[in-house]
């Protein structure tokens, strides 16, 4: 890409040019500059040389190191009587579950605790 023409920049302002050359940078202020940039400590580079040192141990692993081992599954199967439980608690649900309440009779409840009467009530006073 080619640097643009002197005729095609944009025009600075005369008074303005003047100024910018007639600047005195004695007249700046002096600033102190505070660094910002927080170095690691001590703890944050002992904990990251840990972490190398594990990575490069695993990219450094020799897999031919390792015995041959035979797994032993043990899934222990129920006996007779935990069977037995178990489908006696299914029958009993999937009894309740299918029960059918068209086979109810229709009863009409009478209450047998009938209230004393008055003079039941005044003899029980007397006594």
């Amino acid at each position: 890409m080619a640097s643009p023409a002197l005729k095609d920049l944009p025009k600075v302002a005369e008074n303005l040019k003047s100024q910018l050359e007639g600047f005195n940078t004695d007249k700046l202020k002096n600033a102190s500059t505070a660094e910002k940039i927080v170095l690691p400590t001590a703890e944050d580079v002992a904990a990251e040389k840990t972490q190398q040192s594990l990575i490069s141990g695993i990219a450094a692993f020799n897999p031919s190191n390792l015995k041959h081992t035979e797994t032993n599954e043990k899934n222990p199967l129920p006996d007779k009587e935990a069977i037995e439980m178990e489908k006696e608690k299914n029958q009993l649900i999937s009894g309740i579950e299918n029960f059918d309440s068209k086979k109810l009779k229709h009863t009409e409840t009478c209450e047998k605790n009938p209230l004393p009467t008055k003079e039941v009530i005044e003899e029980e006073k007397k006594a």
